[in-house]
């Protein structure tokens, strides 16, 4: 399990995060580009994968990571139920979506 407030203090860890309100849920984003969302309301984060890692994490994550079910998960926005969550995993499928959407050398320092 892992608490929306330490959500909050990893995605903001990362040089030139920034949280911004989008619709109902807190962004998260690097150079105005969105990597996560949060909401708090039901407990779950929405993260910007490619679709390698929005699959790798989606099997190994016995289904606390899983593709919206929608045309947003065919291009990688994947959902994390926050409270089956594990941190560790948590905390590498969230470097992937920073990766994913940052400039290359911003990627770079944090890639796995």
């Amino acid at each position: 399990m892992i608490s929306t407030q330490e959500v909050k203090k990893i995605a903001l860890a990362f040089e030139e995060a920034a949280e911004l309100p989008h619709f109902e849920v807190i962004s998260f984003r690097v150079k105005k580009k969105i990597f996560a969302t949060l909401n708090v309301k039901e407990n779950r984060a929405c993260l910007k994968l490619s679709l390698i890692d929005q699959d790798v994490f989606s099997k190994v994550s016995n289904g606390t990571i899983y593709p919206v079910p929608n045309a947003w998960g065919k291009y990688g926005w994947t959902l994390v139920d926050l409270k089956n969550v594990k941190k560790a995993l948590f905390r590498d499928a969230i470097t992937c979506a920073y990766c994913n959407v940052a400039p290359q050398k911003l990627a770079a320092k944090y890639q796995l």
